[in-house]
């Protein structure tokens, strides 16, 4: 349908039962949105459940070392449950309770997104149910056992690739075959109207404390706020605030894998095409024929061949810029970080440490970059001692 909330990109390309189901999201979100009781008991969990908000830290070891801007992370690792993810998972279980729907489910790809929708669920006792692709579950395993002692059921998806595209088309059809009393928790800025607009509006204290933050710490607004970028909510909710800020730049780090000229990647904003996949009109990586094609990346959490509308469309509007990161880079970025600093990062969020490393090296000692540091890496040990 042509409702477009980011220029020509968005829209709610579904029908029939899910169409009006998703209609039924897109009501209860703009009933309640605004709503003040509904929004101080988002906000006092945020405070007292998810621990925001959360830490702008000065990265002094890793500013002196590149001789550049100085650098400032916000710790989305050091919230409750480990990323970004609780803060989207919050807000939108909240408006699930309100619509009288009592099973939730999710699709996750490196985890976190189901480990905090499970973590929701236990909070107010509702049933939870994750699907999650076979080989992320493989490369993530101590996420899914975390989900599975929160009381959620995992289910493996054995289909396509088995990775996060598979996992959101198999909840899909759960939702269509199960709508009277389920909700579907979407975890990133994707999939039809209203979802990217609900979870960029759930997501967007990050930016609004980055502001608040570095304003108390420099007395100015940065040069550039970094974020990786898969399907792209903590990037969306870093830059939201920023967005009238011209003079502050945005960067979005996305997954190179083996490499650019290599089919291991998923790549994009850099090599994607427009159309329509999984609800909304955005860019996909696909061929010639529009047939949506696998991706890669060492982070599960990065392997999705779209991205969230609103990117795109700060991509064509210039108003962000966004490069790609290899397997090897953020490896490296990780490595670095946790020398450096002690922080070890999620290696979704590394590909952003590392755009921002690369970045720091040509800017003035004057100069300052954020980088959201979306989730921690606990979780990717095993994958990392492979690699």
């Amino acid at each position: 349908m042509e409702i477009r909330e980011f220029g020509i990109y968005g829209g709610q390309f579904v029908e029939g039962e899910i169409l009006k189901a998703i209609k039924e999201v897109e009501y209860a979100f703009e009933q309640y949105r605004n709503d003040p009781t509904f929004l101080n008991e988002f906000h006092d969990l945020l405070k007292n459940y998810a621990s925001r908000p959360s830490m702008l830290y000065y990265a002094k070891r890793m500013t002196e070392d590149l001789n550049g801007a100085k650098i400032y992370l916000k710790r989305e690792d050091l919230n409750h449950t480990g990323a970004h993810k609780i803060n989207n998972v919050l807000g939108q279980v909240l408006l699930a309770r309100r619509m009288g729907k009592t099973r939730i489910i999710a699709e996750t790809g490196a985890g976190q997104h189901g480990v905090a929708t499970a973590t929701a669920c236990a909070l107010f006792g509702l049933e939870c149910e994750i699907y999650m692709g076979e080989e992320d579950m493989r490369r993530q395993a101590l996420n899914v056992f975390r989900m599975q002692l929160l009381g959620a059921k995992v289910n493996g998806v054995k289909m396509g690739t088995k990775t996060l595209k598979d996992a959101v088309d198999a909840a899909f059809y759960d939702f269509a075959t199960h709508l009277e009393n389920t909700y579907y928790l979407i975890g990133s800025a994707v999939g039809p109207h209203p979802y990217p607009l609900m979870v960029r509006e759930f997501q967007k204290v990050i930016g609004e404390e980055i502001k608040v933050q570095i304003l108390e710490k420099e007395n100015r607004l940065p040069d550039l706020v970094v974020a990786c970028v898969g399907g792209g909510s903590n990037a969306i909710g870093a830059f939201y605030d920023f967005l009238n800020d011209t003079e502050v730049g945005l960067l979005g780090c996305e997954a190179a894998g083996k490499g650019l000229g290599t089919k291991l990647h998923a790549a994009t904003m850099t090599l994607g095409k427009d159309g329509v996949f999984h609800g909304m009109y955005t860019k996909f990586i696909q061929d010639d024929l529009g047939q949506v094609l696998p991706v890669y990346s060492i982070s599960p959490g990065l392997d999705y061949p779209g991205v969230g509308p609103e990117h795109v469309h700060l991509l064509e509007s210039k108003r962000a810029s966004y490069i790609a990161v290899t397997d090897e880079e953020a490896v490296y970025a990780l490595r670095y970080l946790s020398k450096m600093e002690g922080i070890i990062p999620a290696i979704e969020s590394a590909h952003a440490v590392f755009g921002a490393m690369q970045k720091a090296k040509t800017m003035g000692k004057d100069q300052i970059i954020v980088i959201n540091l979306s989730g921690r890496g606990d979780k990717d040990m095993e994958e990392l001692s492979n690699y």
